[in-house]
């Protein structure tokens, strides 16, 4: 280490070698924990146990079970939750784990040790069952926390504005209110799971510095480790099936894409999601290395290992899209004041993050990077989520999915989506591409087969309910079923139309109302066909029915939703606030369930 690189003197330096000489494990993992939550407290964020002399703290570890609660949308907080309450148990620690929804808001000012997992849903919201917390604790009638110790992690995706907004309002209401901190505030992306692990490793070791010696021993007997593939351990997929299923005459390239999950073991429910690791577009890669002027074959370190730039650029970080952590790090490195600039305007960056990538930021704003500085700014290649499009029951060791390919043109260029062009241009029949399964117990079909259901899908949104009706009809289930769809043109754009058909003519689908947007001079969306049918849909929804919305969250999902309140407050005679509170009461009840993106 040079002396560049260290900024410790030499007294500094032998008394770390003498702390760190002969430490365990759990005590390097617990220091880790301390050092960060120290560096956030010097910079005036959550304060932090001192680890000597809060022998209050301690007490409250030994005396107070640990309250573990979790908001979730898609099922991923609730998994870490669950994770860290059998890690506790396991060593030693009495634990109690509940979801936000469940959680009576007030019980919070009781309690003395709480961890919580939260993720963020959208443009800084809380997830449905968090919503009632979320507003208790930020609001006014908060009550005082002086009792309280807690741990905050909070699940978001950069690639959103508000990056996990939720977890950081719950935190600063508890320090607000006058709740301790046992680890500064932790903020994950969507690829979470080593951090996450991390979280709930360091969270312990705390806890059981604080228990007595005797209670603080784990259990040394060996717990078998079920091997599945995840996110770390993909399984390589065959491709057995890929064909356009739009039009020539078609300005967009949907794709019906079918993956072999043989020999995996990989078993879904419709309504989940499928994860794939994708590579970049080797035209975007070269365009960035000669902008850049750099060394395709220099070697950088990645959380994969040392390899070569090219290699990091196109299958381990991500280039296509921007997020505002990314510009905030090539400002802050760069110093260029127009990048700054970007950050301090919203409309400004709502504007930017919008059709730009990597590129445009080396184009507009030039700065000789190295390679390795260049490296740091970036953010890693997540996988792409897809709906699943199948249901199981119906095809086996299969699954499907429905793509559609992004391509556009901004400033002068085409853009392409990282994983839609990689399955459209780079994948071919028979080759393989690494998935993993993303449960999603947000968004099921009723427990009840009688229970109606209306389904509400534009685009590639229509994926999940062609496996919810798949799934219906492999179990022979006909009852009342109603899907509204919309695309542009009816040519060319009614995707999977032979299925709807079949489906109406065998009685799995009761009725089919289409919206195609471009075949008159007047556009016509869903949320109009909605409209049209306002009094049966309440009909639907007074007698049990559950709403399904599937679609484009900036622009579809929002106008279908401020449809449906129209509808609510017009045919239940309510004023628009009172037809707000119906529809949330239907989210609360899981009979109205939304896979936006």
């Amino acid at each position: 280490m040079t002396s560049k690189l260290n900024p410790l003197n030499e007294k500094q330096i032998n008394a770390l070698a003498d702390l760190i000489e002969g430490i365990r494990l759990d005590q390097l993992v617990w220091l880790n924990g301390y050092l960060q939550g120290l560096s956030l407290n010097l910079e005036g964020k959550s304060p932090i146990l001192d680890p000597v002399a809060e022998l209050s703290a301690a007490e409250v570890v030994r005396k107070q079970k640990l309250t573990v609660l979790y908001g979730t949308h898609t099922g991923r907080s609730r998994a870490i939750a669950e994770k860290l309450s059998q890690k506790a148990k396991y060593a030693g620690i009495e634990v109690k784990t509940e979801s936000l929804e469940d959680y009576k808001p007030k019980q919070i000012s009781s309690e003395k040790l709480v961890a919580l997992v939260v993720s963020t849903h959208g443009e800084g919201e809380p997830p449905m069952m968090a919503e009632d917390f979320h507003t208790f604790i930020t609001g006014p009638k908060a009550p005082k926390l002086n009792g309280l110790n807690y741990a905050v992690l909070a699940l978001g995706d950069r690639s959103y504005k508000l990056f996990c907004q939720t977890g950081i309002d719950i935190d600063q209401a508890f320090v607000k209110n006058g709740a301790t901190a046992l680890l500064p505030l932790e903020k994950l992306d969507v690829d979470f799971e080593d951090a996450a692990n991390a979280w709930i490793d360091n969270l312990l070791s705390v806890l059981k510095s604080r228990m007595p010696v005797e209670t603080s021993t784990i259990n040394s007997s060996v717990q078998a480790e079920t091997v599945e593939y995840s996110r770390k351990k993909p399984f390589y997929a065959l491709v057995s099936d890929k064909v356009r299923i739009t039009g020539r005459s078609s300005n967009k390239e949907v794709y019906h894409v079918e993956l072999s999950l043989e020999g995996s073991g990989l078993t879904y429910e419709p309504g989940d999601a499928i994860g794939i690791l994708a590579n970049n577009p080797p035209l975007l890669v070269d365009e960035i290395l000669r902008k850049g002027n750099f060394n395709p074959e220099e070697m950088v370190s990645v959380r994969e290992g040392n390899i070569s730039l090219r290699e990091a650029l196109l299958n381990h970080l991500e280039i296509t899209l921007l997020t505002k952590e990314v510009i905030k790090s090539y400002a802050e490195l760069s110093g260029i004041r127009d990048v700054a600039v970007i950050l301090e305007n919203e409309a400004l960056l709502d504007k930017y993050l919008y059709g730009h990538d990597v590129l445009d930021l080396l184009e507009e704003f030039p700065y000789d990077w190295t390679a390795r500085q260049f490296v740091d700014v970036l953010r890693n290649l997540p996988p792409r989520l897809y709906s699943v499009s199948s249901s199981q029951a119906a095809v086996g060791n299969e699954v499907h999915i429905t793509v559609s390919a992004v391509r556009y043109n901004n400033k002068g260029r085409i853009r392409f989506g990282a994983c839609s062009t990689y399955l459209a241009d780079r994948i071919e029949v028979d080759g393989k591409i690494a998935v993993f399964i993303e449960k999603n117990p947000a968004f099921k079909l009723p427990r009840h087969e009688e229970t109606p259901i209306i389904m509400i899908g534009a685009g590639t949104g229509i994926a999940p309910f062609r496996a919810f009706l798949q799934h219906r009809e492999a179990a022979g289930m006909k009852g009342k079923t109603w899907l509204f769809f919309g695309e542009r043109r009816f040519q060319s754009d009614f995707l999977y139309q032979v299925e709807w058909q079949k489906l109406l003519k065998n009685g799995y689908l009761e009725k089919l109302d289409l919206a195609f947007s471009r075949d008159q001079d007047e556009k016509i969306y869903v949320q109009h066909r909605l409209i049209e049918h306002q009094e049966e849909i309440y009909s639907w929804l007074q007698n049990g029915a559950s709403l399904y919305l599937c679609g484009d969250m900036r622009n579809m999902a929002r106008d279908v939703q401020k449809a449906l309140v129209e509808i609510i407050a017009t045919q239940g005679g309510l004023s628009l606030r009172k037809a707000g509170d119906y529809l949330k009461q239907l989210k609360k009840q899981h009979r109205y369930q939304m896979d936006v993106y």
